[in-house]
């Protein structure tokens, strides 16, 4: 059961959610949330108390917690050194019975009141820190919070610290007829109730028309917070203010930014080259020229390639991090390009290659692991565990890429000259966001770092690996390969997106084997990213890397079209490939560039599969747009819509509401 709290003092706001009662099943998750039954709902209350005084002995603060509750109550707790709540674990001494939990807090059992009723213990914090943040842990599966948040004490400077005050909180608590445990699931069924309702009002009030686009967007932005939330419960069994938990997404902003790093929702992506881009050496005046055409096409954001010096002239080598001379232009016709894309319109995303850096020299052993330039790091920047480079830092957070030396983001000062030159890029250059190299080699968290750190317009990471097979063919569920990169997406807590690997490998099998029912998973929704979590999805079906010249996992041959159709019409933000926009599909990928802005459709936008057969595979998108995939028959339903044909090309088919 979820335990609530009735009633509400000043500054405590009433904190709901249901009582369940469910059956123990090993069920594999699908998605970010399972339906479950409400059978019963129990109000009660309890309270916590938190004494703040300081001690004129030692000059550190007192803490002095009691709560109401009883049995083996524990406090899950740590400081913070400002408003930022950034957990930490202070120096000894702890109180008794206190133990260190993962390096992130600590755990400390509460002691019985004398008589039984409630239970309480004193803590010491160093006068250096500005709050004490806790949750209550009561088993393996209860964790009672402040209003979903955690409880945070703030602990004023000493030269202003009373001789002693209290803070009185209501928690959800444990009645005495109460005998169930709070299961995770329990908890996020009232999550999904939040979300329905929030649905409900956000319907409703598009219907009468009387809510204004920015409360819409709020509202949008809450659910997926809330879908967030539902998402880490299911992922980890600790309290969600750990860093690989839940997805704290930013409050609503202005209608030209929904959330940073993910724009406005309505973004078309262009990748502004290919493998060979690089031959000329004058790549950034040519696509200069391209400007204007590419913005009247209807691209509203381009990818550009990576700016950096580099070993290999493709640029995913780099060397001098500073040093933005590279076989695409130098310095000047960078800038140069990315003021004219600025001018008509467009933003601009840089390819930042973060996971590996090349060496400039040799160290004592003849090991290329000495860096020069103005980051010149030595080989505490590498990773201890890659033997080809023999690095001085701790062991990968991700997987190595064995071609260069991997950079140990774990490191303070390579995180702060990163963060640095990320912002230099931004500031000097005019870069609007990142397309994030090979996000498989280092931890999600990271990024965030350096997104919160730079601020993005947009920003997509490449987390590319094998999808699922057996004896050679494509198994239908796919859900552990999108979860793998929704778990990246999560550790980065939602600050980017991701390429939506997932849709391009089931597309390659779908359309190649005439198996169209592939394109819908077992809960009749898309079967990508796409499907799970669509405004951090980014759709495409060629790049630099399974296209182009290198062709590792190209498309299959005749039918890009189809590819396209697809990811033109349906949620997620698509990229189109260079090669393709200025190739015979031009005209055909311009058609559908219209459909998709003449109808608004969006990274959000709601897709309803109406066939997934063998030979035939159809949706309709926000009741605007219907679509076909495949020789197989389609139409429109007739009725209340009118329903107008307005493209087509080899086995898809594509029609607007009239």
């Amino acid at each position: 059961m979820i335990l609530k709290a009735d009633t509400s003092q000043s500054g405590i706001q009433d904190s709901s959610s249901e009582s369940c009662e469910l059956k123990q099943e090993n069920k594999h998750l699908e998605g970010f949330y399972e339906e479950l039954p409400i059978v019963k709902e129990i109000i009660i209350e309890n309270t916590v108390s938190v004494s703040v005084r300081k001690c004129p002995e030692t000059a550190k603060t007192l803490l002095n917690l009691e709560t109401d509750l009883t049995g083996d109550v524990v406090v899950h707790w740590g400081v913070c050194r400002d408003d930022s709540k950034n957990w930490e674990i202070p120096a000894e001494p702890y109180p008794p019975e206190t133990i260190v939990f993962k390096n992130k807090a600590l755990r400390t059992l509460l002691q019985p009141k004398e008589g039984g009723k409630g239970c309480s213990r004193l803590f010491t914090v160093d006068e250096e820190f500005a709050g004490f943040l806790f949750v209550l842990k009561l088993n393996e599966n209860t964790w009672l919070k402040c209003m979903e948040n955690d409880f945070y004490i703030p602990l004023t400077s000493s030269s202003c610290l009373p001789a002693e005050s209290v803070q009185e909180m209501l928690i959800p608590g444990k009645a005495e007829e109460a005998t169930q445990e709070v299961s995770q699931t329990a908890y996020t069924a009232g999550i999904i109730k939040e979300i329905r309702n929030l649905v409900s009002d956000f319907s409703s009030d598009i219907s009468r028309k009387t809510k204004s686009k920015e409360a819409q967007k709020s509202i949008l932005l809450e659910i997926e917070k809330l879908a967030a939330e539902a998402y880490s419960i299911f992922r980890t069994t600790a309290p969600t203010f750990f860093e690989e938990a839940a997805v704290e997404l930013e409050e609503s902003k202005p209608p030209a930014k929904i959330s940073p790093g993910t724009g406005t929702g309505f973004e078309i992506l262009c990748q502004g080259f290919n493998w060979e881009s690089h031959k000329s050496g004058r790549w950034y005046m040519e696509l200069k020229e391209k400007a204007t055409e590419l913005s009247s096409l209807g691209f509203s954001v381009i990818w550009l390639p990576p700016p950096t010096e580099s070993v290999s002239p493709e640029g995913y080598m780099p060397r001098d991090l500073y040093n933005l001379s590279s076989r695409y232009g130098n310095i000047d016709e960078l800038k140069d390009v990315v003021n004219k894309f600025h001018d008509v319109g467009m933003k601009i995303l840089g390819d930042v290659v973060l996971n590996h850096r090349c060496a400039h020299y040799q160290n004592q052993n003849g090991v290329w692991n000495i860096f020069g330039g103005r980051l010149n790091w030595d080989d505490r920047a590498v990773v201890a565990d890659d033997p080809h480079f023999q690095g001085r830092g701790n062991k990968s957070s991700g997987d190595n890429f064995h071609a260069a030396p991997n950079i140990d983001h774990s490191q303070d000062f390579v995180r702060k000259d990163i963060k640095e030159w990320l912002c230099w890029l931004r500031n000097e250059i005019g870069y609007d966001g990142w397309r994030l190299d090979f996000v498989r080699g280092f931890w999600g968290g990271y990024v965030k770092d350096y997104l919160e750190a730079t601020e993005p317009y947009f920003a997509v990471g490449e987390y590319w690996d094998s999808l699922s097979y057996t004896y050679g063919e494509m198994d239908h569920n796919q859900d552990a390969h999108r979860q793998r990169i929704i778990d990246w997406i999560n550790a980065a807590s939602g600050t980017a997106g991701a390429f939506d690997v997932t849709t391009k490998g089931i597309l390659h099998s779908a359309l190649d084997r005439c198996e169209y029912w592939r394109l819908s998973d077992e809960k009749g929704k898309p079967p990508g990213v796409v499907g799970w979590w669509p405004s951090r999805a980014v759709t495409f079906i060629e790049n630099h890397d399974t296209g182009s010249t290198q062709g590792h996992w190209r498309f299959p041959g005749g039918r890009e079209m189809q590819g396209y159709a697809y990811i033109l019409t349906h949620p997620g933000t698509p990229s189109v490939f260079y090669d393709h926009i200025f190739s015979h599909y031009r005209q055909e990928i311009e058609a559908l560039l219209s459909v998709r802005k003449r109808n608004k459709i969006h990274c959000r936008s709601r897709v309803e599969i109406v066939k997934a057969e063998r030979d035939v595979y159809a949706a309709i998108i926000d009741e605007k747009v219907a679509m076909k995939l495949g020789p197989g028959h389609y139409e429109p339903p007739s009725g209340s819509q009118n329903w107008s044909f307005v493209t087509e090309g080899r086995d898809y088919k594509v029609w607007e509401a009239a």
